[in-house]
């Protein structure tokens, strides 16, 4: 998706500019803030203009005057919030994803450019998000999956595609991490892989013994096409690998190994690794802060969720635990 500035208000685009040349941040951070405020903007202009919700997708945003984002007042937010939930059928963390880039917009017009003299989403409440634990898989399914991979049949793509599964389960590299690594950023010898994390921040990821050798086993059989020649992952034609692919890649392997259907993702694979880390090795809070690349150990703390066996065995050790009626005791 390109960007199309002349469709856009001045004032949008000198946000744009603000997120790519001070904050920094990357390019598809920046496509997914331009989607979620020009939604909100389409939204706004058509309800200025007394249109309906269905016409909000056919508005155009480049007339919108600067005193329509004047006029925004906490009610106005409380609207667009009923129409994402009602209209649009957004969750309530899909909402409050779309208006964290809204909220990031008049933060900018309000206190960096001074445009606004005060700031609608100040005072804003969004709607509670239920906390869930996050998805994972067992040590056993894991070691399940890694199996279906390493039965196939011997091909180049079965390497990259075991290597691949193997990063994630490992490290807990994001899906766009994995993607954008390239073979420069490998260091065999102190065992290590540099990182393009979130919002373009650079972190040193150590590797075990089985990622160093799945990632020699695929090296060994990778073409070096001059098209692509940095690019740690490629595909079929040689390039550097999709996101969808790599997706598609682990989605069909947890098919295969009898995993598929239980809203399991690349994503996921992440969460499994960092289980696996606390549960199973040796890695504290801080530690997993650092390998998973997370700006706060807030974001950790969901990731330190106890396993059953961990909660029966806390349970079972409770001194009252053997205390039962005289009748009851054998």
């Amino acid at each position: 998706m390109e960007i199309d500035r002349a469709k856009n208000p001045l004032f949008l685009n000198d946000y744009l500019t603000y997120l790519d040349v001070i904050r920094g941040k990357a390019r598809r951070t920046v496509l997914e803030y331009y989607d979620d405020i020009c939604l909100f903007l389409r939204w706004l202009h058509c309800m200025n203009e007394k249109k309906t919700v269905s016409e909000v997708g056919d508005t155009e945003i480049a007339d919108l005057a600067f005193s329509e984002i004047e006029g925004v007042t906490v009610s106005t937010l409380y609207d667009y919030i009923r129409y994402l939930r009602d209209v649009r059928g957004n969750t309530p963390r899909s909402v409050s994803r779309r208006l964290s880039a809204v909220r990031s917009l008049f933060k900018y017009l309000a206190k960096t450019k001074g445009m606004l003299k005060a700031d609608p989403c100040q005072n804003l409440e969004l709607p509670s998000v239920k906390k869930t634990l996050p998805r994972f898989l067992t040590l056993e399914e894991s070691q399940r999956m890694l199996h279906t991979v390493e039965n196939e049949t011997n091909s180049p793509e079965k390497l990259r595609d075991y290597c691949i599964i193997t990063l994630f389960l490992n490290c807990g590299f994001r899906l766009a991490e994995l993607v954008g690594m390239n073979t420069g950023d490998l260091d065999f010898f102190n065992r290590q892989i540099r990182v393009l994390g979130k919002g373009s921040k650079e972190r040193i990821v150590y590797l075990n013994d089985a990622c160093l050798s799945a990632i020699q086993d695929y090296l060994a059989v990778r073409d070096n096409p001059p098209e692509e020649p940095n690019a740690l992952f490629l595909s079929r034609n040689h390039r550097r690998i999709s996101r969808r692919r790599v997706q598609q890649i682990v989605e069909n392997h947890l098919t295969a190994a009898g995993l598929g259907g239980k809203g399991l993702s690349t994503h996921k694979l992440r969460h499994t690794a960092a289980t696996l880390m606390y549960q199973h090795g040796s890695a504290d809070m801080l530690t997993l802060k650092e390998i998973l690349g997370h700006q706060s150990i807030s974001t950790t703390e969901i990731y330190t969720h106890l396993s059953s066996t961990q909660r029966q065995d806390a349970i079972d050790s409770n001194p009252l635990a053997g205390e039962r009626l005289p009748h009851s005791k054998k």
